[in-house]
């Protein structure tokens, strides 16, 4: 077989020569295209580089390893990297160490096809979607465990993790229903914790603007066949405006255990937040606070037989508690809106090797739960919310069977797999429902790709779509799920000086929800727009310029591009989500060296948003306003000496003014340095 082999250097104190290949990780085998994103950032130096002695330089990283051999796998079954057919960015752990953000809201701003409109900064809230889509048409997961919120979601990023025991983020673009179940309509996030191979421990410490404090510790116990990771993380700001102060906390606990049948895995992970909401769901109530708390847990079994067996169960218990005043209710104001979601469920995936190729069999039952004094239909009898002077009135319940089947073919430069995945959703009236779909690739060499998917997927509503009441805002309880159809197809090339890949694609959406209104006056109610269809393209270059050009130059630089065209039935409404959707996000990032262990990360974001919202002035609704233009510029520069590392950062470095979500202002500059410190026992 013929192999494309290449070198990267960027900046860390690694050297990768093999992908990792932990049981747990979704995307880490899929069959789409994997990328090693390096964060994107711009930067230029007038003088060359300082000259670098011959000494082995400690923040250097040597990427060496074979695409061929990469077993990859978004599919239900593992696939070589040299068959995929779909696109997957992927963030590394050294690229996130260095990177300027330190969140992964932030982190998710360096891939062109993801949208990110944060409501609160740091973290603390945001609403994340792909290819123009909505933030409650893509499926999160935790190292493969779908942790999707029911609620909404906004709430889909209340993690028990964080951003320093993140591996990596794995982003699928693209429908993948036939892989993940339900709500996977455009895309989809997984995000891989770390389990050291080693036993250490390590703590690091973050400072900055506005009062912000960051601190972490975690540590891990390598013994034999058993393996242990605990960490623990707080952060707090009082806010760059009025009432955008925070405070989170998260703790993670996950094991491994490898026997000779297999690979058995555990997690368990708990964070909560507390924050002012300014003007975060409308502007007429700017005093706004909300405070979460998330429990999550999961059981992992992979066997090692020859027919590969993996049953996973888990369970996801969130608490939301939203007050539309902090302080100074007023008269009218009884009681804040309380939620608690309960999710668990069961999957089983099977696959075998066979002459025919590869064949998959799954099945996975989900249930849904919440109580509520605003969601769900009246309760027979009210139940007290645990640790508060109120009482749930409202519950539903959903429950979601599915079932998998797919086939991999591969024949010489071809590859085909297709599939189908066919679930019953509880409360719904549309019975068993089919989704399949057929991706295919063909190798012209081995530096050139072609590859084309079609895919179908669907998105049911959010408890919030259904059944919302507040003064702004009303749910919709007859709305439909969403249905959708894409095709895509594109290149992919990998030579010794520049990697990457162009793609177009369609989706043709039907009964697409979006909270709408028909002037300023009216409030915001979901409903199905008939049909919403997206036209987009988006493409990646990264060139090793130090291999191009020589050492005196920046070693790598990346350009990511994506446009998006929406086309949509009703012209009239005022849309809160769905018609304003990133039309252009431009990318560009460099990775400077600057002296010997010292290495400066910058990113260049610029993004142009379809839509308009409604303007509020005077404590009283005011004109439309075009969603303005915006260019965001970031930066991070480190210092690694063995196990003790230093960094200054800043974001928004032009102090830009600008919004991702109407009346809803963003950080300017905010400024941030933090030393961490690791001790290894082995």
């Amino acid at each position: 077989m013929n192999k494309a082999k290449f070198n990267l250097h960027a900046h860390c104190i690694l050297t990768f020569r093999k992908w990792g290949r932990k049981n747990y990780s979704a995307f880490q085998t899929m069959h789409r295209v994997v990328r090693i994103s390096v964060l994107a950032v711009i930067y230029f130096l007038s003088t060359p580089s300082l000259s670098i002695a011959t000494e082995k330089d400690t923040t250097e990283v040597k990427m060496q390893y074979d695409l061929d051999e990469i077993e990859v796998s978004a599919q239900r079954s593992p696939a070589m990297y040299s068959q995929v057919a779909r696109i997957i960015s992927v963030i590394e752990s050294d690229e996130i160490e260095y990177a300027p953000a330190r969140n992964i809201q932030d982190l998710l701003e360096y891939v062109a096809g993801v949208d990110v409109r944060q409501r609160g900064s740091e973290g603390v809230q945001a609403d994340i979607s792909i290819r123009g889509g909505t933030f409650d048409q893509m499926l999160i997961l935790l190292n493969g465990i779908n942790i999707t919120d029911p609620q909404t979601g906004h709430h889909n990023l209340n993690l028990p993790v964080s951003l320093n025991q993140i591996e990596r983020i794995e982003i699928l673009e693209g429908p993948a229903a036939r892989v993940y179940g339900p709500n996977a309509f455009s895309g989809a996030i997984n995000i891989v914790t770390k389990m050291p191979a080693s036993s250490l421990v390590s703590a690091d410490a973050t400072y900055g603007s506005f009062s912000y404090s960051d601190l972490n510790i975690s540590g891990s116990v390598a013994t034999g066949k058993l393996r242990h990771s605990i960490s623990a993380n707080r952060k707090s700001s009082d806010g760059y405006i009025e009432n955008t102060d925070f405070k989170t906390s998260s703790v993670f606990y996950s094991n491994q255990l490898k026997t000779k049948s297999g690979t058995f895995s555990l997690q368990l992970g708990n964070s909560e937040k507390g924050f002012g909401a300014n003007s975060f769901y409308t502007p007429k109530y700017p005093n706004q606070y909300e405070a979460t708390k998330t429990l999550f847990s999961s059981a992992k079994w992979e066997s090692n037989s020859k027919l590969h067996l993996t049953p996973v169960v888990y369970y996801r218990r969130h608490k939301d508690r939203f007050e539309l005043f902090r302080d100074n209710p007023a008269s009218w104001y009884t009681t804040h809106n309380y939620h608690l979601t309960n999710v668990y469920g069961a999957n089983l995936n099977s696959w075998i090797q066979s002459d025919l190729g590869k064949t998959a069999l799954g099945f996975e039952f989900r249930s849904e739960n919440i109580l509520s004094n605003v969601l769900g239909e009246e309760l027979d009898a009210p139940k007290k919310v645990p640790g508060e002077d109120a009482e749930f009135t409202k519950s539903k319940t959903r429950n979601t069977l599915s079932a998998f089947f797919e086939h991999s073919f591969y024949l010489e430069n071809w590859t085909l797999t297709g599939g189908i995945m066919t679930n019953h959703i509880s409360e719904s009236k549309l019975g068993w429902n089919a989704f399949p779909g057929v991706e295919i690739s063909y190798n012209f060499t081995d530096k050139l790709k072609a590859f084309s998917s079609f895919n179908t997927s669907l998105r049911m509503p959010t408890f919030t779509d259904l059944y919302y009441e507040g003064p702004s805002n009303v749910g919709n309880p007859d709305l439909k799920p969403e249905k959708s159809a894409t095709i895509e197809g594109g290149l992919k090339f990998n030579t010794a000086f520049v990697q990457g890949y162009a793609v177009l694609f369609y989706r043709e959406g039907k009964n697409i929800i979006d909270w709408v209104k028909n002037s300023s006056d009216d409030v915001w109610q979901p409903q199905n727009l008939t049909q919403i269809n997206s036209f987009g393209s988006e493409f990646q270059l990264r060139f090793n310029l130090q291999k191009l050009l020589g050492n005196a130059f920046p070693e790598q630089l990346e350009i990511n591009y994506f446009t998006n065209n929406l086309t949509k039935e009703n012209q009239e409404l005022i849309s809160n989500y769905v018609l304003d959707n990133l039309k252009h996000k431009l990318v560009i990032g460099l990775n400077q060296k600057i002296v010997r262990r010292i290495s400066l990360n910058m990113k260049l974001i610029y993004q142009d948003r379809e839509g308009t919202f409604t303007g509020f002035d005077n404590n009283d609704w005011a004109n439309e306003i075009d969603y303005s233009p915006f260019w965001l510029l970031d930066g991070k520069i480190s210092y690694t000496y063995k196990n003790l590392s230093l960094f200054v950062s800043a974001s928004n470095i032009f102090n830009t003014d600008y919004y991702d979500i109407g009346n809803v202002i963003q950080p300017g500059r905010w400024i941030k340095t933090g030393v961490s410190y690791k001790i290894d026992f082995n």
